[in-house]
């Protein structure tokens, strides 16, 4: 794999939207040990980016990066930064819940209105391939987040259908909750450790689908590699109860600030606005064109090399197998290399 992804990439100018995010910018740590031509890091947040270079500088393949500032609302800057590249990820997104939920044309802007821009950037500078980066929650969304995270799935998936002559191939990928990544649970959970607790936990019974994020940049890798247009690419994960992950974080972490681990507590505080008990991958009308392999799923119209038929129809967290608190301690102590 290594080597097919060392040639794929060779002289290659590549695009990363939302590069200096929890997903961009470790996209962008393995991209840049790959022999590319430039790998430019969109994103519209100036202090990350400067940390982000600074953390670079002393790598052997600094000089080819470039940093542009800018948001992928603006279609101007977008199709410019789009000039010449061959590749482009867009992992640019408004991502919080609850954020979402009390400013939904926001989330429209960004989530919706972006990736059309980036859309018609690639198509119109015949780009390669564009990887799109999708959530859970676009699967029988009930919340903004989703159901924006669901139009642009649509819009990048559905490109394939109105490029005409053009030769990008349009593709995306479904990830479940990222461990560590700035959406997901995990940094609150640490920062009300810190400050002796309580954890705020909103349901005892919510499961959720867990990878990591370098699992997350191995699959968008993979799905580079594969991909020939109009798929959307699952990896099988792992489930665990939110409860279970709060434990196993208060086992690990108490300790190290300076408290007794059964002095730390769970506070339940019950749903919040457009939050889910359980999450999906893979909804049953999408079963019905799924293929497989060892590691992840594919929903296309199409067979692609490497996959079978798949025997999984439906892929939702409250309906697999969870795992138990002694995996989950095991887990976290691998993530966080305890």
């Amino acid at each position: 794999m290594e080597n097919k992804l060392k040639e794929y990439f060779r002289d290659k100018i590549v695009l990363v939207t939302g590069g200096t995010g929890s997903i961009g910018s470790e996209l962008v740590r393995n991209i840049l040990d790959y022999p590319v031509r430039q790998l430019r890091i969109f994103s519209r947040d100036e202090h990350k980016q400067f940390m982000l270079k600074q953390e670079l500088s002393s790598h052997p393949n600094k000089d080819l990066l470039s940093f542009l500032i800018g948001d992928i609302r603006d279609r101007d800057r977008v199709f410019l930064s789009m000039e010449g590249v061959n590749l482009v990820f867009n992992a640019a997104a408004m991502k919080h819940v609850p954020i979402c939920e009390y400013n939904p044309f926001e989330a429209v802007k960004t989530n919706v209105l972006g990736t059309q821009n980036l859309v018609d950037a690639a198509r119109n500078h015949d780009v390669d391939k564009f990887i799109h980066v999708s959530t859970d929650k676009a699967a029988m969304p009930i919340n903004v987040m989703g159901a924006t995270k669901l139009l642009a799935e649509k819009i990048a998936v559905t490109a394939e259908h109105y490029k005409g002559a053009k030769k990008t191939l349009f593709s995306a990928v479904r990830f479940g909750n990222v461990f560590g990544s700035r959406g997901s649970v995990v940094p609150i959970f640490l920062e009300q450790i810190k400050k002796s607790g309580p954890l705020t936990l909103t349901d005892r019974e919510m499961t959720r689908f867990m990878m990591s994020i370098p699992q997350a940049v191995e699959l968008l890798l993979k799905a580079t590699l594969l991909s020939k247009g109009e798929e959307l690419f699952i990896l099988k994960m792992p489930v665990m109860r939110i409860e279970d992950l709060a434990k196993a974080m208060i086992e690990i972490f108490a300790p190290k600030y300076g408290n007794k681990a059964s002095a730390v507590r769970i506070e339940i505080t019950g749903r919040r606005n457009g939050e889910k008990i359980y999450e999906v991958l893979l909804t049953e009308d999408e079963g019905e064109v799924v293929w497989e392999n060892e590691e992840m799923l594919c929903v296309s119209k199409k067979p692609l090399e490497g996959f079978s038929p798949s025997k999984i129809k439906s892929y939702r967290s409250d309906k697999c197998e969870i795992m138990d608190y002694k995996s989950v301690l095991e887990y976290l102590k691998k993530a966080v290399n305890v």
